[in-house]
């Protein structure tokens, strides 16, 4: 696995900068196993927490099912065990393509422009991370911070896959550009498809929100518009299943 170097003054500030509490197996495993990644406490049952090593020097708690409960979102299906994390450090996108450039990788990257659905940020980051993308974009004004619905969502893609916020999206389309990359906007009222527009380039995906779509100014920063070949019976996807299904389409176009 490829290792980028963290920066404590990102390009996009650390959103609020404040610890927040993940939950479940997956995303408290990945967390666990991070290096890069503070955890402050745990809290769970006996049988739940008997599933981990669990780490020196960090306190636990033994709990309940329903004081669990009380500890994370509601209705969220915590499987018994909670954690308190700090914020990851950001990633620089210079260092990224830099890198990227160094190993002569063509791993996709993935930009999201205004997509604010936590959950939709999870599933793509775990969608990112089955694909081998080099990394998920997104603008950080327009963007939640990272949450335990996010690390739930993400299924531990979150500890794995490099998220890089950055304050300007064109800016960044822009030094995409720059490092090779052909940038691919998806768009449903684009005349030819995704598949006809990958030609072994390196490829940036770009997608927009469910509400509004692309905007006009990152649309202008990209190189081609380009729909999924969807029936008529369906006007249009999550976001989420969107980018799967394009990063499969890039992946098994290489």
């Amino acid at each position: 696995m490829r290792q980028y170097s963290r920066h404590s003054r990102p390009e996009g500030k650390n959103p609020k900068g404040q610890a927040t509490r993940f939950w479940g197996r997956h995303a408290v495993s990945a967390a666990l196993d991070n290096p890069d990644r503070r955890v402050k406490r745990i809290w769970g049952t006996r049988d739940a927490l008997a599933q981990f090593d669990l780490p020196a020097g960090i306190p636990v708690s033994f709990a309940e099912v329903t004081d669990l409960a009380r500890l994370v979102a509601k209705d969220s299906p915590h499987q018994g065990v909670v954690i308190e994390v700090d914020p990851l450090d950001h990633h620089f996108l210079g260092d990224i393509l830099q890198l990227e450039a160094l190993d002569n990788s063509k791993r996709p990257l993935v930009i999201l422009d205004q997509v604010t659905d936590p959950h939709n940020i999870g599933a793509v980051l775990r969608s990112a991370a089955a694909f081998d993308a080099a990394a998920v974009i997104t603008q950080d004004r327009h963007s939640p911070p990272e949450s335990g619905v996010i690390a739930r969502a993400a299924c531990g893609a979150l500890e794995t896959v490099p998220w890089v916020r950055v304050v300007n999206l064109s800016r960044a389309l822009e030094e995409i550009a720059e490092a090779q990359y052909w940038r691919i906007a998806l768009d449903g009222e684009a005349t030819q498809t995704l598949g006809a527009t990958l030609d072994g380039s390196k490829v940036a995906l770009v997608l927009g929100s469910e509400g509004d779509g692309l905007r006009h100014n990152v649309i202008e920063h990209c190189d081609v518009l380009a729909k999924l070949p969807m029936s008529d019976r369906m006007e249009s996807l999550n976001i989420s299943n969107a980018a799967a299904i394009a990063l499969y389409a890039v992946a098994t176009a290489s």
